[in-house]
């Protein structure tokens, strides 16, 4: 059963309208590329929609998951020295004990 019907048809208003949407400027090839790549994708998710699931259960994830902070042990090792750690830094500030990076906010 199908929850929607998708359109696979784009008008050149409808690209417009998105692209408007997005603030992009695009050219005459542009919108006729994206119509069609639009319409294919679409296309593409109604096959998928056609599909038979009527005998898979329902997953919440297809990936198998592990709590892999859970099967750990929790156990102490030592620490990297702070001088071995600042010994391959680019610009370390070696005698506050910290890397130095570039400013990232103005």
């Amino acid at each position: 059963m199908l929850a929607f019907v998708l359109s696979v048809e784009f008008t050149r208003s409808d690209i417009e309208a998105i692209a408007s949407l997005a603030r992009l400027h695009l050219d005459e090839d542009e919108i006729e590329l994206f119509a069609r790549q639009l319409g294919e994708i679409l296309e593409y998710a109604r096959q998928v929609q056609q599909i038979d699931t009527s005998g898979v259960l329902p997953t919440a994830s297809v990936v198998t998951s592990s709590d892999v902070v859970r099967d750990r042990a929790d156990e102490t090792a030592p620490c990297l020295d702070r001088q071995a750690a600042l010994a391959n830094a680019p610009d370390p500030a070696a005698e506050a004990g910290l890397f130095k990076v570039p400013r990232v906010l103005g």
